[in-house]
């Protein structure tokens, strides 16, 4: 049977080594992204492992007898070896529940890692998750652009870009503190206006991160007369590129500034990358959609993709070991017919 150890720091090394070879190589599952906001959630991180060797992880906290995979990322889930097939996985949840409940954690909500992030297959674990009763508790859409095949531009988002650069608007790729101050300013001032919220970094955390990941976090940013009037902080993955933050001023909206940062940042990537995931357009668990936003990114030719949420109530459901992990079996057992 799998065994389930809870992370602690003297596991940095390990844990991060196994990130960064997983199926799923995802810088912010690496602790030093992870633990810049340690103070916020009680980590509770997972590490699975078949005898002695590290066969999956699983970022995590806890909250009130809950265990979210994680409550301070946009995904998470249980991150999977590049060896591990599917039986194992089911024996991960077999594993996780068994822990919980010594734990006395009741729940488990479960954000899976959409699979355009996966450098291989990699949904054992919904599988498994479906397998063992867990019930689908979320569906947000996000929309996505696939940057080697893209579909056309509405005519407004190119009348936008066009404007934009008649305005004589510049657009750069900005590194100094000074620059991520004044992009947080503006994205704070757009988020409590439209929704009385601000982001979930501040320009001092965003900065950190983007020191310690320079590779993985860049700002773009949109000037007009020098001034910073729109832009983008984007999440560099292997074949990624996701906007975590966007924003725009008054005058930005209306000479398309935006417009001209996204698509500057289509024209850089298309050739290094293969999707552009502006994230969700949802509200309320997935239930509320927002029809002007998702129909903004529609118009640079993106279209929807998923991402889901699990939930595991150990009061509802019964999990037991898979059938297969009780039978000795060999491949030949398993050929196509």
């Amino acid at each position: 049977m799998i065994e389930i150890k809870k992370y602690v720091s003297s596991q940095k090394n390990e844990w991060d080594q196994f990130c960064n070879t997983s199926k799923t190589p995802m810088f912010m599952f690496n602790r030093d992204f992870m633990d810049y906001h340690k103070d916020r959630f009680f980590d509770n991180s997972l590490m699975f492992y078949d005898g002695t060797e590290l066969i999956a992880i699983m970022p995590a906290n806890i909250n009130r007898g809950i265990l979210y995979s994680h409550g301070g990322l946009t995904y998470g889930g249980i991150i999977i070896g590049v060896k591990q097939k599917q039986h194992t996985i089911i024996d991960c949840i077999v594993s996780l529940k068994e822990y919980c409940i010594k734990n006395e954690i009741t729940r488990v909500v479960y954000k899976c890692i959409p699979h355009i992030y996966h450098l291989q297959p990699s949904e054992e674990d919904i599988y498994a998750l479906y397998y063992h009763g867990a019930k689908l508790k979320k569906i947000e859409a996000t929309t996505v652009i696939n940057l080697q095949k893209t579909l056309k531009m509405s005519k407004g988002r190119k009348s936008q870009i066009t404007r934009a650069k008649r305005e004589m608007v510049e657009v750069l790729e900005l590194y100094e503190k000074e620059y991520y101050d004044l992009f947080i300013a503006l994205e704070n001032d757009v988020l409590y206006t439209k929704h009385q919220t601000t982001a979930v970094h501040s320009s001092e955390e965003l900065f950190r991160l983007f020191q310690n990941f320079p590779n993985h976090i860049k700002l773009i940013g949109a000037f007009k007369d020098n001034n910073l009037i729109a832009g983008a902080v984007l999440f560099i993955y292997d074949n990624v590129i996701h906007t975590q933050y966007m924003a725009a001023n008054d005058l930005a909206r209306k000479i398309g500034a935006l417009d001209l940062v996204i698509n500057t940042i289509i024209e850089r990537y298309k050739s290094t990358h293969v999707w552009l995931d502006f994230g969700i357009s949802t509200e309320e668990n997935g239930r509320i959609l927002n029809f002007g936003l998702i129909a903004q990114k529609e118009g640079f030719g993106g279209r929807t993709n998923i991402y889901s949420t699990w939930e595991m109530d150990f009061k509802d459901i019964q999990i037991e070991a898979c059938v297969l992990l009780t039978q000795k079996r060999n491949e030949k057992d398993y050929e196509f017919e």
